[in-house]
């Protein structure tokens, strides 16, 4: 076994690989960039090494400083986690020329599988069934086009490189599609090298459910069973769950049969998984899935299989690169009861899921469930990484108990800051058609506005933000009002972008909250460190506040809400901003521009993509106007707020 491993990764994953390093006595090097040099997987790690600046590309993605480090801390091997170089053969050539070892799969599996055009007829010959469609070489525009007019739409243009939904595009009107595939080319190229597209059949109601395999230099391959990973948007996986619900066992032998036929013909070893697409019209079938493609490493939701089986995958990750066989056969691997994972993302679903990079002042996750995270009160999510904070795993016996525990566990999780998808997520846990097992991988993309509706925060949490802004002591609650007459105060807190003003009363044993035309009454109001309580309408409320700088956030009923204390001066500048200017809804880079000055546009005409965290996001023009100037070109890196184009409005005055 080693004695020291370099770990090519930053966030949850290292964190979560020198987890298990420790647990079996092996030494940990991390690897961080100008971003991460105070991040957790620094601090965890036995000793870590500089490699470069916040960017990916000049830092976690330069394989030949990252191999230099292994080399000049001892580190015997390397362990990729996933994202960056972890399917890159590349760099597992490198590392293998330098005298080390990869956790991970061989370089001829990396590449077998590399390319979902071969991999797919690969997997053909191998007699496992894949989505019809156009996998060759061919890419001139004209003849894809054609191509996925024999398919028939809907259609599917995935970068052939890749995953995570990256270079991904669906296509249901023939118009769209040369629109649709410059997009797939450009973000296959700016997140993998390659442009290069496949065209499929878009299955209409899809599920996708993966199967996890793991196989040993000695001819051994077994399957840890399967996960369901339909819940998605953007064709990134959200929660995930294992086993799938209501998988019949001929349809589970058949699936993982065929997972095993895909992983014995290349010869695989180490951890993977066979991503299949299967039919959600109706019951589950063994003739209704299909492959769509492997990913040679281990996954982001690894942690509902490790539930399900007991079996730490990491660790076996690790016995099997330095040469041992599998811990356990076939025949030895069971399942036991259900799990699920939430990934928690620095991400504003009431905005589109538009990437929140910024500050997390407060962090506490619920003791309840797993965690898995990179972060802590106090860290910056950066705009140059994906924007995952965590992922909470729930295991239970059955999958309603499990996913009543999840759904709990992200009530008890408390994060101030920035925007998250918490409530979002917790909206799926009680969504009728999830709860019951009925999903496919359109469900959020149809219920976005419900699953996304923002609502009002209780009067509770505003008397409690109001409390704490005016730093009034609910035990001694006259400090703060005035002696003589009615004791009034009123405050103004800044929430979801709108400024509220309260009153707030007091007479003896009660406080009333006002914004002039309702009144909510409040009685035993006490105060305990962060902790605060208050009786309302025979409800007892129990929160959880906390003030950093000019934030108070307030978890009560298993909902966050953040409050900011009105700054005049900001107010004003925000409110002289033009209605006609265009600005970056966050910091990223310029990927196009579709506008010249004097052009006319249409509501919903793109104006510019801008990249952030490895997605792109489209601006549009909210109404028909012309372009009066473009402030921005391709390549140039934009901050939060920066004015990018301005135009005039077909309705302004003059």
């Amino acid at each position: 076994m080693f004695t020291k491993i370099l770990i090519a990764n930053r966030g949850e994953i290292a964190c979560r690989v020198i987890d298990t390093a420790r647990r079996m006595g092996i030494a940990t090097v991390a690897v961080y960039s100008d971003a991460d040099a105070c991040a957790r997987h620094r601090n965890l790690a036995d000793q870590a090494v500089h490699i470069g600046p916040a960017p990916a590309a000049e830092s976690y993605l330069q394989d030949a400083r990252i191999i230099e480090a292994a080399l000049a801390t001892g580190a015997q091997a390397i362990h990729p986690g996933y994202g960056f170089l972890s399917e890159n053969p590349d760099f597992v050539q490198a590392v293998e020329a330098a005298g080390l070892v990869f956790i991970g799969p061989s370089v001829a599996s990396i590449r077998a599988m590399g390319l979902k055009d071969a991999a797919k007829a690969l997997m053909a010959d191998a007699g496992v069934p894949v989505v019809p469609g156009y996998h060759g070489p061919r890419q001139e525009a004209d003849f894809l086009a054609a191509e996925a007019a024999k398919i028939g739409y809907p259609v599917l243009i995935k970068a052939r490189a890749g995953g995570g939904g990256k270079g991904m595009r669906l296509v249901e009107d023939p118009a769209d599609f040369l629109a649709a595939l410059e997009g797939a080319q450009r973000e296959g190229r700016a997140s993998f090298g390659d442009g290069a597209v496949l065209i499929e059949k878009y299955i209409t109601t899809p599920r996708h459910i993966e199967v996890q395999v793991f196989g040993d230099r000695h001819g051994n391959v077994v399957h840890l069973y399967e996960r369901d990973c339909s819940l998605q948007r953007r064709h990134q996986k959200v929660i995930e769950e294992a086993p799938a619900p209501d998988m019949p066992p001929a349809v589970r032998a058949a699936m993982t049969d065929a997972a095993l036929k895909a992983a014995r013909a290349v010869g695989y070893y180490n951890a993977g998984t066979i991503e299949f697409i299967a039919d959600g019209s109706g019951p589950l079938r063994p003739d209704g899935f299909w492959f769509m493609e492997m990913n040679t490493r281990l996954q982001v939701e690894h942690p509902v299989t490790e539930a399900v089986t007991g079996l730490d995958l990491v660790e076996w990750q690790l016995r099997v690169a330095a040469g041992q066989a599998l811990p356990l056969t076939q025949d030895q691997i069971a399942l036991n009861g259900h799990a699920f994972e939430a990934r928690i993302y620095a991400e504003d679903p009431a905005k589109g899921f538009l990437p929140a990079p910024g500050p997390l002042l407060h962090v506490a996750f619920a003791a309840s469930a797993r965690v898995d995270t990179g972060v802590r009160s106090g860290d910056q999510i950066s705009p140059h990484y994906d924007p995952m904070i965590a992922k909470l795993t729930s295991h239970a016996a059955t999958r309603d108990q499990a996913l009543s525990q999840l759904h709990r566990a992200l009530g008890q999780t408390h994060i101030a800051g920035t925007a998250t998808n918490l409530r979002f997520l917790q909206a799926l846990c009680i969504d009728a058609d999830f709860a019951a097992g009925r999903m496919d991988t359109g469900l959020i993309a149809r219920k976005q506005d419900t699953l996304t509706r923002s609502t009002p925060p209780d009067a509770a949490a505003i008397l409690f933000a109001a409390l704490t802004a005016l730093n009034v002591d609910p035990a001694q609650p006259r400090l703060g009002f005035r002696l003589w007459g009615a004791a009034r105060q009123t405050v103004e807190l800044i929430h979801a972008g709108q400024t509220m003003t309260r009153g707030l009363e007091l007479v003896p044993g009660l406080l009333t909250l006002t914004d002039g035309t309702s009144r909510a009454e409040f009685e035993a109001v006490a105060r305990a460190g962060d902790r605060m309580q208050a009786r309302h309408q025979g409800r007892n409320l129990n929160a959880q506040v906390v003030r950093v700088g000019d934030t108070i956030s307030v978890l009560l009923d298993g909902r966050s809400d953040d409050f900011t204390l009105v700054d005049h001066l900001e107010i004003e500048r925000a409110g002289a901003a033009a209605e006609n200017r265009i600005t970056a809804p966050m910091t990223g880079l310029v990927r196009a521009v579709a506008v010249q000055p004097g052009a006319k546009v249409g509501k919903g005409d793109l104006i510019v993509v801008l990249e952030a965290m490895k997605m792109e996001h489209s601006l549009r023009a909210a109404a028909d106007g012309m372009i009066e100037a473009v402030h921005c070109a391709a390549g140039d890196n934009v901050s939060d707020g920066a004015l990018l184009v301005e135009f005039t409005p077909d309705n302004a005055d003059g």
